[in-house]
Order: C-alpha cells, then sequence, then structure tokens
C-alpha cells in the first residue's frame, strides 16, 4: 500500500520511471506520448540537455541561499532575462515556487500597492465565472472553477464575479462578436460601479482560459476594453498567464496577442518547464515604485522564492526557446494541430467545438452539435477520455464541468514547443482511438 496521498486515494497511478522528449515510461514498460504537456507545464519536453547541465552547474556551485541574506546569480539573470523580454515597463520580477504562489503573491501586492497610498479601503478584487487561479486559499478565492471551492467556500474571502469570456458558450443567437465583447464589458463597469471604485484592487483573468472551460480565448477588443475600465476607474489590471504565458500560445506573453499592458501578469508551469517547481510575478514600475518610495519592502515572502536551482533551470529554458526560435515553432505547430483536429473531429457528432491559441487546444465535448447540449454530468465523460487515452498510450488533459462548473466536458491539449508534425499525426490518430472508446464505454453506462 502506498502511503502518498494520491490525488485520487481509491487508485494508485503508475510509477513513471523516465521519460524523453515528449514520451514517457512506467514501471510496467508502457509508453505515453505527452500530448498535455502534464498540465500544460512541460514546454521543452522531458530531458532536455541544456536544462539538465544549468541545473547541475547550479547544484555544484551554490543549490540554496535564503533571500533574506542573500540574493544569487542565477535569481538575477532570471529577472534580467523576464524584464528584457516584457513588453513596456514590466520590469520588476518576484520568484516564487509555482503558479498558486505567484497568484497570492499578486494579489498581496496589488493590494500592498494601494495601502502604501493610504487607501485602505481598496480591498475587493472582481474575478469572472469559470476561472482557475491556483489552489491556494487566496487563488482559490478569486477563481470561479465551482467544484475546487466547493469544499472550502466558508473559509474564502468574498469576490464579486462578471461573466467569462466564453463566445462558444455565452454569445447569444443573433448576437455579433462585437455586441457580446461590448455587453461584457457593461457588465464589467457595472460590477465596478456597484461595488465603489475606491473599494477596490483591481480585476483578475487569465488572459485565455486554461483547464476550467479549455482553453479559451478572448474575443476581438475585450481586453483593450477591459484595460480601458481598469485606467478609467483606477484599478488594477492583473492577468494569470500561469497556463497560457511563456510562449504557449504563440507569443511569449499571450497578452501581447491582445494590445495591452496589464500592471501585474502571473507565471509558472512553463516558466521552468517542470524541470523545478517556480513561478514569478511581474510588476509594473510604478508598482515598485509606490513600495520603494513607502515602506521599502514587500510584506510577502516563501522560504524557496528565488530559488537557485529553479532560477537557473528556468533561466535555461528561456534562452532555449529564444534560441531554438521555439516561438515560431509553436505558431507553426499551433497551426498544424488546429488543422489535424480539424480533418479529424470537425465533423464529429460528439465535438461541438475546436479551439484555442499556439499549442494550447481544446475540444469541448456534447452530446448533440446543433443544440451545445452537454453529456450527463454523472457519466463523467471526461475521465472515460482520460483513462481511455492512457490505454491508448496518449496523455491528455480532459476536465467536466466545462459550462457552469458542473455540465460539460472538454480534452485540453498542450503538447511540447518541441513536438514533431509526425507525432502531432500520431497525437490526433491516438485521441480518436480514446474517443470512440470512451463514447462506446458512456454509451454502456447510459443503457
Amino acid at each position: 500500500m502506498s502511503h502518498l496521498l494520491h490525488r485520487n486515494l481509491r487508485r494508485t497511478p503508475p510509477v513513471a520511471v523516465s521519460a524523453s522528449g515528449i514520451t514517457l515510461r512506467d514501471q510496467q514498460g508502457r509508453s505515453y506520448l505527452d500530448a498535455s504537456g502534464g498540465a500544460a507545464v512541460s514546454s521543452l519536453g522531458h530531458g532536455h540537455p541544456d536544462v539538465l547541465a544549468a541545473m547541475h552547474a547550479q547544484i555544484d556551485q551554490l543549490a540554496y541561499a535564503h533571500t533574506s541574506f542573500f540574493t544569487c546569480k542565477a535569481a538575477e539573470e532570471l529577472a534580467q532575462r523576464l524584464a528584457g523580454d516584457a513588453p513596456g515597463d514590466l520590469d520588476h520580477v518576484y520568484l516564487v515556487s509555482g503558479g498558486s504562489e505567484a497568484m497570492e503573491a499578486a494579489l498581496k501586492l496589488g493590494r500592498q500597492y494601494y495601502v502604501e497610498a493610504g487607501q485602505q479601503t481598496r480591498s475587493l478584487l472582481i474575478a469572472r465565472r469559470q476561472s482557475y487561479h491556483g489552489n491556494t486559499l487566496g487563488a482559490l478565492a478569486i477563481g470561479g472553477n465551482a467544484w475546487r471551492r466547493r469544499p472550502f467556500e466558508p473559509l474564502l474571502m468574498d469576490v464579486p464575479r462578471v461573466a467569462p469570456c466564453f463566445e462558444y458558450r455565452e454569445r447569444l443567437e443573433g448576437q455579433t462578436s462585437s455586441d457580446y465583447t461590448a455587453a461584457l464589458l457593461a457588465e464589467l463597469e457595472q460590477c465596478i460601479l456597484a461595488h465603489g471604485p475606491q473599494n477596490l484592487i483591481g480585476f483578475v483573468a487569465e488572459t485565455m482560459v486554461g483547464a476550467t472551460a479549455g482553453a479559451v480565448p478572448p474575443t476581438f477588443g475585450y481586453f483593450r476594453g477591459v484595460r480601458k475600465l481598469c485606467d478609467q476607474y483606477g484599478i488594477l489590471l492583473i492577468l494569470d498567464e500561469v497556463m497560457c504565458g511563456m510562449g504557449r500560445t504563440g507569443t511569449l506573453y499571450a497578452f501581447e496577442q491582445e494590445g495591452v499592458l496589464p500592471d501585474l501578469v502571473v507565471l509558472g508551469k512553463g516558466l521552468g518547464a517542470g524541470y523545478q517547481p517556480i513561478g514569478a510575478v511581474l510588476a509594473r514600475a510604478h508598482i515598485a515604485q509606490r513600495l520603494r518610495d513607502g515602506s521599502g519592502a514587500f510584506q510577502h515572502g516563501h522560504t524557496y522564492m528565488g530559488h537557485p536551482v529553479a532560477a537557473a533551470a528556468a533561466l535555461a529554458v528561456q534562452k532555449v526557446i529564444q534560441r531554438d526560435n521555439l516561438l515560431g515553432a509553436v505558431a507553426t505547430r499551433g497551426a498544424t494541430l488546429r488543422r489535424l483536429l480539424r480533418q479529424a473531429f470537425g465533423d464529429h457528432p460528439h465535438v461541438g467545438d475546436i479551439r484555442g491559441r499556439g499549442l494550447l487546444m481544446a475540444l469541448e465535448l456534447v452530446q448533440e452539435r446543433s443544440s451545445k447540449t452537454p453529456f450527463d454530468p454523472a457519466l463523467a465523460l471526461h475521465a472515460l477520455v482520460k483513462d481511455a487515452a492512457m490505454a491508448c498510450g496518449l496523455l491528455v488533459y480532459p476536465m467536466g464541468g466545462t459550462i457552469d462548473g458542473q455540465h460539460g466536458d472538454h480534452i485540453l491539449l498542450a503538447p511540447p514547443f518541441i513536438v514533431t508534425d509526425s507525432e502531432l499525426a500520431d497525437i490526433t490518430e491516438r485521441l480518436g482511438d480514446a474517443l470512440k472508446a470512451a463514447l462506446t464505454r458512456a454509451e454502456k453506462l447510459r443503457a
């Protein structure tokens, strides 16, 4: 019996023993194509020699130094790299150990920004339904993932919510995309006014929604409108790019495609590509300057923040992405993946939508295409897909509750940036086999 508290306490997962490229192998000798990068983490695949060499060199030189006493060269160079590659004046970097920690830091940084100016009433953040921002209590409170929140609701702070930008599900029949976008922005403005700008810290959103709703891109002009409202009412724009950032959508920062500059941006997952636990918050100059001119410190911290080995790994990842032109590869291979998915599933009776950007794509599964009717949640179709995919030697990231936290199923795909065209074709073929097997199983369960 395992003494580990696994995610599912009734099942022990296979034991992974090795990995290279986009393939993992378990103790029984089975191989799996990693079509989801774990949870959209492994952007460079597994066993990349440059990253491993950088980690080994850092361990030999300096494995750990607490940031209350020292900084280190790897952390300084990583911060310089991230700030230099970021648009505008997003030039201050706070390094932590993962996406949830980074979101917590961003929330506290936003609060302290106003406290330093004597604006103590600012304590609320506006967020969106069907969002996900992490599993710590602050991040969970901001997120709108219903099933993750449900057991812990009494512990969570109150957060005003507005509708997600989810065109496939929420744009009304006969409503143009621009009218739908305008309605979303009007709702956000009403929410700001209802709670009082003087009470608000900011608006928090994933630039492109990740696991909760499945690779949902914003409509054209949505984030420009959001940025305008934040400026108009004097609140911060905090963008969560833990899943969609660091090249995953074809630009280093996903917000670059929206023509906006957030006040704070939250990073994780692809920042270290799975080689070490690391996350980061990037802050614009005016945020850091107010703290520097005020108390002189950010009242926050973690034991492993700015960890030398984690920073060295993330820095190596960023160097490889630039050297090997992997942002261009994401755009090219993303187009190939989209084409393959449309060829395989464009007319599938149970695939309602194929969406995403770059190498962050999703299929939304429906019982009936024209009405977009979801499957019965009791079937847990997403779980059947995951099991069937693993039986086919494929790792994908399916989720349920796509529509409202209870109804709907989707399959998220986020293969490593190094994936080849032939591997994308293999992934698509295996996904077709897995979906067929899962639907057959679901039909038997319904009978």
